[in-house]
C-alpha cells in the first residue's frame, strides 16, 4: 500500500478566484468557509473568490485565506474518497505548516485562523526588506548572504536557496550575484518583509504570546516541523517552540522532503493554492507539485504526486 504524504503550500500560492469553484460544487468546502467566516469575523469568501479591495496579497489576509483554501481542499478530497486519510506524515511550507496541524488534529481550525490571522498581521507590521531566491546550493547562497549581512530564510532545492535581508544589503548582494556568478539567477519574492529571517525577531517576540494562548494536541500522525526537518514532539510547550523560531529561522524544505523519502513516501498529495498565469482556478497549477518533483529527481526516489487545489484537479482523485 503506498505511503501518502499531504503536503501544503505557503505564501505566494494565492490569488483572486482561490476556491471559488469548490465552494460551487462542494458542499464540504462550503462547510469550512462558513467555519471560517464566522471565527474570523469578515467574508474570507468575497476576500478569496473576488477579491474586491485587491487585499488577498497582503500577508494578514494572505495567510487566512491560503489556510482556509488548503482545508476546504482537504475536506474535499476526504468527502470524494469517502474518509478521513491516514498518511504516512504531512508538511507545509511555512504557512502551510499550519494547514498540517490541524489536518492532523494539533490544532482546530478555528483556533489556525486566528493564530495565522494575527501571524500575518504581525508580519505586515514589522515586515522590513525582501527575499530573493538564488539558484545555488546553500553553501554557495550562505558565502553569498554572509558578505551582505543577509540570511539564508529557506532551502527549496537542494539548488535553490531563499536569502533575505533589508533592501539595500539585497541589492548590493544582487550587484555581487551579477559581477561573480554572471549564470546564477536571482528571482524577487512578492512579500511584505523578509521572512524567516532576524528581521521578524520583533513580530515573533508579539506572535509567542499568540501562541502560548493557543491550545494545541498531539497529532494523530506525524507533522513536520520547517524549523528542524523532523517531526513535532507532541507535547504542546514544543510544538508552540518550535513555531516560535519558525518565524526567525530558515524554512528546511529540503530536510521535509529527505525525511519523507527516508522513511518511504512513495505518494504525495498537495493541497490548497495555485499558481501560473490563469486567471480562474482551473488554470492554475499546484506550487510545490514542481519542487517535490524536482527533489525526487535529484534524490532517484520514485514517487506519485498529485494534487486537489480545484474542481478539475479533485474529479480527477476521484479516478485516480
Amino acid at each position: 500500500m503506498p505511503s501518502l504524504m499531504l503536503v501544503f503550500p505557503g505564501q505566494g500560492a494565492q490569488y483572486a478566484g482561490m476556491g471559488s469553484d469548490l465552494h460551487a460544487s462542494f458542499a464540504a468546502a462550503r462547510a469550512v468557509y462558513d467555519e471560517a467566516c464566522e471565527a474570523l469575523g469578515y467574508d474570507i469568501r468575497e476576500l478569496s473568490f473576488s477579491d474586491p479591495g485587491q487585499r488577498i496579497g497582503l500577508t494578514r489576509y494572505t495567510q487566512p485565506a491560503l489556510l482556509t483554501h488548503s482545508i476546504a481542499c482537504l475536506r474535499v478530497a476526504e468527502s470524494l474518497r469517502g474518509g478521513a486519510f491516514a498518511p504516512l506524515a504531512t508538511a507545509g511550507h511555512s504557512l502551510g505548516e499550519y494547514s498540517a496541524l490541524v489536518a492532523a488534529g494539533a490544532l482546530r481550525f478555528k483556533d489556525a485562523l486566528r493564530l495565522v490571522s494575527e501571524r500575518g498581521r504581525l508580519m505586515g507590521e514589522h515586515g522590513e526588506g525582501g527575499m530573493l531566491a538564488l539558484a545555488m546550493p546553500p553553501e554557495e547562497a550562505l558565502e553569498l548572504a554572509d558578505r551582505h549581512c543577509c540570511q539564508i530564510a529557506g532551502l527549496n532545492l537542494p539548488a535553490q536557496t531563499v536569502v533575505g535581508g533589508t533592501r539595500a544589503d539585497l541589492e548590493k548582494l544582487t550587484a555581487d550575484l551579477a559581477e561573480n556568478h554572471p549564470r546564477k539567477r536571482a528571482t524577487p519574492l512578492a512579500t511584505e518583509g523578509a521572512f524567516h529571517t532576524y528581521l521578524m525577531v520583533t513580530a515573533a517576540r508579539q506572535f509567542r504570546a499568540v501562541l502560548e494562548a493557543t491550545e494545541f494536541s498531539a497529532p494523530r500522525y506525524p507533522v513536520l516541523s520547517n524549523y528542524t526537518a523532523s517531526p513535532h514532539d507532541p507535547a504542546p510547550g514544543a510544538m508552540r517552540t518550535r513555531l516560535f523560531f519558525q518565524l526567525i529561522n530558515p524554512v528546511n524544505w529540503v530536510g521535509c522532503m529527505q525525511w519523507a523519502a527516508e522513511n518511504g513516501a512513495d505518494s504525495f498529495l498537495e493541497l490548497g493554492g495555485g499558481i501560473g498565469r490563469g486567471e480562474s482556478p482551473a488554470e492554475k497549477r499546484p506550487n510545490l507539485q514542481a519542487m517535490l518533483r524536482k527533489y525526487c529527481r535529484s534524490a532517484n526516489h520514485e514517487a506519485e504526486i498529485q494534487a486537489v487545489i480545484n474542481t478539475p484537479t479533485a474529479q480527477a482523485l476521484t479516478k485516480a
